[in-house]
């Protein structure tokens, strides 16, 4: 029995709902179950990663295959108009959460890495070209360096990178002196993925705007963990993914305000996007389903609307405060070895994550050790490279809490690390 908390949410009542958790790792992985004695309790931190699916997720996507399944926006038949209206219902749902004015501006992908393909190529594409500047910042996740770095390439165009200090936070000086007529677009990670800083989007946007560029904000690491606000911050484009918030792999979304959208043109064609077609020329559909090419993502659009409405009884600022005590907790823990380098900000500014590495451990060797304990936790660069390069590591472990984990669990880890300390002393 669990050592009951005062959490902000009733994390007991939610881990009813993830069967998986109950599991026990270790042993024979051919044959699970028949293993030696020597199995533990799973103890999931990789959540940064992809976060577990609760029940009534999970319920959502057997019900639409058991009840309904068809595809959207193409037939008359009962099955048809059903599936259709739940496809759009998870369009308007998903707009409500984040804030923004309608379907119209949600566009559904696989996940945040299409998203911020669609946007540099349908825009970047288009509107970049010699002298224009894409600017990031040094803790951007690979989907955006990456992208950006070879749209530039295509155009042209150049990229710049605003600094990350030595204490993990973004230098906004060095922000107000890159951004400046050149830039066309600023494109910054909400909340970074391996040092769990918190990023002043709105102030990055402003600076943006006043000289005539574009914000894309990655928020893979934001909108599962806090509320987001895509009209107060006042993004042009915002992205993130379901299978990070209680949702399923395969589905991500595209934000955009309206009039950008519209004056976009396509970057995939063929079916379902098009409204009509000739020998000689082609003509769209309404936003947002002519950026959503093919057979859309509909079972796991479903799912995500489900996932939301988890997500919204649990209360988005009780989500955050229980992510933020639990980053803390883990943060003051893991300060306890002085052999222990934490990368980022103090525990009490970061989102729900915690980079560290252990002196003379490599990150991988690490994850191993901590994998014999049950703990499951992310070993490598995160996806950031040139942050690693930067901070002189190449790589680093990395623990990220949600919703259904305990401070007992994060003392699980802690004593699996002192585990490790002891082997390689």
């Amino acid at each position: 029995m669990r050592t009951q908390e005062q959490y902000p949410i009733d994390v007991e009542a939610i881990r009813e709902d993830f069967p998986i958790l109950d599991r026990q790792v270790g042993g024979d992985i051919e044959t699970p179950g028949e293993g030696p004695d020597d199995t533990r309790p799973l103890v999931y931190l990789d959540n940064a990663a992809t976060s577990q699916t609760p029940k009534p997720v999970v319920e959502s996507i057997v019900d639409y295959y058991y009840g309904y399944n068809s595809n959207v926006h193409r037939g008359i038949h009962h099955l048809s108009q059903e599936a259709s209206v739940a496809y759009e219902e998870a369009h308007d749902r998903v707009a409500e959460f984040i804030g923004a004015n309608g379907r119209e501006e949600i566009v559904f992908t696989k996940n945040t890495t299409e998203s911020l393909n669609l946007v540099a190529y349908a825009w970047g594409l288009a509107e970049l070209g010699p002298g224009d500047t894409v600017v990031l910042t040094e803790m951007e996740h690979h989907a955006s360096l990456v992208t950006w770095q070879q749209i530039a390439k295509k155009t042209g165009a150049s990229v710049e990178y605003i600094r990350v200090d030595g204490d993990g936070r973004l230098d906004m000086d060095h922000a107000a002196e890159l951004i400046d007529d050149s830039t066309a677009m600023v494109s910054a990670v909400h909340v970074s993925n391996t040092l769990g800083t918190v990023v002043p989007v709105g102030d990055l946007a402003d600076l943006a705007h006043e000289h005539g560029a574009y914000i894309f904000v990655d928020g893979a690491q934001s909108v599962p963990t806090r509320p987001v606000d895509v009209e107060a911050i006042d993004a042009d484009f915002f992205a993130f993914s379901g299978h990070k918030m209680l949702g399923p792999t395969g589905i991500g979304v595209l934000y955009g305000k309206e009039h950008i959208l519209e004056e976009m043109q396509p970057y995939l064609y063929g079916g379902e996007m098009i409204r009509s077609v000739t020998y000689e020329d082609s003509t769209w559909e309404d936003l947002p389903w002519k950026f959503e090419a093919g057979t859309p993502v509909i079972a796991q659009g479903i799912a995500l609307h489900a996932a939301i409405d988890y997500l919204d009884e649990i209360g988005m600022e009780r989500v955050q405060a229980h992510e933020e005590l639990l980053a803390e907790y883990a943060y003051d823990r893991l300060s306890e070895f002085d052999d222990v380098e934490i990368y980022g900000p103090p525990g009490d500014e970061r989102g729900g994550l915690v980079a560290f590495n252990l002196d003379g451990v490599h990150a991988h060797d690490l994850s191993s050790i901590l994998n014999d304990h049950g703990v499951a936790i992310r070993a490598g660069d995160h996806c950031t490279q040139p942050l690693h390069d930067k901070l002189g590591i190449a790589a680093s472990t990395r623990a990220s809490f949600y919703v259904y984990n305990e401070k007992s669990e994060i003392d699980a880890l802690v004593d699996a690390v002192d585990d490790a300390r002891q082997l390689f002393a």
